[in-house]
């Protein structure tokens, strides 16, 4: 069954942050909980959030609410296989312009421990990106 992979120990990277604030829109407020705080990017696209798995896990889909108006409309997640230097193509994406959770399978399953989800285009004129809430739900293991 899978479960959250979002811990303590997973490091995140972002493309941007808008105005650098990241005290009022860092890439933790995607994982904090908060119906009120997101990760705001920058204009300009693409934009991407990087993560770093403090084991090798195995993703099985990705979840992410957006606000709507600022929406990633074509998106990528790439996973660095073990042991290996260069991303891979795990799954491609299209979300709807809202503000609900949307819930994405990940259909070739691989043992990662860094993935990255890129936002090639945006629903915003400017190519911002606001993300509330991103999760990744998998397995502790190797697939």
């Amino acid at each position: 069954m899978s479960k959250s992979l979002i811990t303590q120990d997973l490091k995140a990277r972002v493309s941007s942050v808008l105005n650098r604030d990241t005290k009022q829109f860092g890439k933790k407020f995607m994982f904090d909980g908060n119906d009120e705080t997101c990760w705001n990017s920058d204009e300009g696209s693409p934009q991407w959030v990087k993560l770093d798995f403090p084991t090798a896990v195995c993703i099985s889909s990705i979840c992410v609410q957006f606000q709507g108006g600022f929406v990633g409309k074509v998106c990528t997640l790439e996973g660095q296989l073990t042991g290996t230097e260069e991303f891979q193509l795990l799954t491609e994406c299209y979300p709807e312009d809202s503000n609900a959770l949307q819930k994405f399978a990940v259909d070739a399953f691989k043992t990662v421990q860094r993935v990255k989800i890129t936002f090639k285009e945006s629903t915003d004129f400017f190519g911002r990106v606001t993300i509330y809430k991103l999760d990744i739900l998998g397995d502790w293991s190797s697939c």
